[in-house]
């Protein structure tokens, strides 16, 4: 099975989700991108995961760009449709769904509102891939 997960700067939620999948089933092959990729993975990211037990520091940033020509089971877009365009991918696909979360990058505040707003996004994500996953037909 695999999957790739796809938002903007792929800093925050499509690095969470990638690694909460890998912590789900290490048979899963699950990559993240973004249309406009950020320098490195938002250190609050990496913070809030690494609380769960999910390490993502050695993580890369990568543009869409890199998988393009790749064959995917699900591709699946996370960003805010309110709020931001979703990414296409224009690969072949079996599965196309949208899983959508608010930025964490985006927020502003102070730095305790600030983490407490990447926790509530990263749980949001653990939970909503979870459920993903349990109806995965693998």
């Amino acid at each position: 099975m695999k999957i790739l997960i796809l938002c903007t700067g792929n800093s925050c939620r499509s690095q969470m989700a990638e690694g909460f999948l890998k912590s789900f089933d290490d048979k899963l092959e699950v990559y993240s991108a973004g249309t406009n990729p950020s320098e490195k993975v938002h250190p609050k990211a990496i913070q809030v995961m690494n609380e769960l037990g999910i390490d993502l520091s050695k993580n890369k940033t990568k543009s869409v760009d890199e998988y393009i020509d790749q064959e995917f089971d699900y591709v699946i877009t996370v960003c805010d449709g309110a709020k931001e365009s979703c990414p296409v991918f224009t690969g072949k696909v079996k599965h196309r769904q949208h899983i959508g979360f608010e930025d964490p990058a985006e927020v502003t505040g102070t730095e305790d509102f600030i983490l407490s707003e990447f926790r509530r996004i990263r749980d949001e994500i653990k939970h909503d891939f979870t459920n993903f996953y349990q109806n995965l037909k693998i």
